[in-house]
């Protein structure tokens, strides 16, 4: 199975790794194209003979293609490449906004995979949604969803539509953590401990929290309930996130990326139009 990565941004750049790491593609049947030279340090183990900055009818003779440019970029691109995809090929894009009628008109081709990973593909604990077109079997299916469990985990859905909550909920995701995170952080400086003692006791907690959760079935408000002992400390705090509707309001900031999210989509809808 050969691979040809078009844009070798972070996204681009994960998933080269990942494929090699894991094993599931060789190094020398991954091809790259980019509009610039990559430096050899980015190279990971991928040989120089491999990267291209112009496309090539060498270049295209993969079986799956997939797309990790600014949507921005998406028009131009396939101007460029339509005249070496065919039928056959497999497409996965990385793109937001950029839906799936629009790559199959884009390339003629209606083998068409879009998906929305989060920065922790970057470590191979990523969590990406992904939907496809109909033209795609159940062996094409599996492929791609093995490629992209390189990266971390994955959840196929049927409902195009359902990539913007996805881009609210583990797209953006790890930003909310951080924000948290950061609060926690810099109330511990407050109380007296150094950045550095703060930010190691937020990330224990934060890791041994999320493992402890991996590892049971016990339902998030039942550790709560456990942690939060009547009249203790930890009531004191949720009281306090409760008078100031925190919980509404982690709600609220879901629903305004999701929405932010359909006017992108529409945006880019608008541009491909033009």
């Amino acid at each position: 199975m050969k691979v040809l990565i078009i844009g070798f941004g972070n996204m681009g750049q994960t998933y080269a790794n990942s494929f090699v790491g894991s094993g599931f593609v060789a190094s020398s049947d991954i091809f790259v194209l980019n509009r610039s030279e990559i430096q050899q340090k980015e190279r990971f183990p991928i040989d120089a003979a491999n990267f291209y900055t112009k496309p090539t009818a060498k270049v295209f003779d993969v079986d799956i293609i997939i797309i990790a440019v600014k949507p921005q970029d998406f028009n131009a691109l396939a101007e460029t490449i339509k005249p070496f995809i065919h039928v056959e090929h497999l497409i996965l894009s990385v793109m937001a906004g950029i839906t799936i009628n629009s790559l199959s008109e884009a390339f003629s081709n209606t083998k068409v995979v879009r998906s929305m990973p989060n920065i922790p593909t970057q470590i191979g604990l990523g969590m990406t949604v992904f939907c496809a077109s109909n033209d795609l079997d159940r062996k094409e299916l599996f492929i791609i969803q093995n490629l992209i469990n390189t990266t971390g985990k994955s959840i196929y859905i049927e409902k195009e539509e359902m990539l913007n909550a996805a881009t609210a909920v583990s797209g953006s995701g790890p930003a909310y953590v951080f924000y948290f995170m950061n609060a926690m952080i810099e109330s511990a400086i407050k109380l007296g401990f150094s950045k550095s003692e703060a930010e190691f006791l937020v990330n224990q907690t934060f890791l041994g929290a999320v493992q402890l959760q991996n590892r049971s079935k016990i339902p998030h408000q039942e550790w709560i309930n456990k942690v939060a002992s009547k009249g203790g400390t930890t009531e004191a705090a949720l009281k306090m996130f409760n008078a100031f509707n925190q919980f509404e309001g982690i709600g609220k900031g879901v629903e305004a990326a999701n929405e932010r999210a359909i006017e992108l989509g529409k945006l880019f809808d608008n541009y491909e139009k033009k």
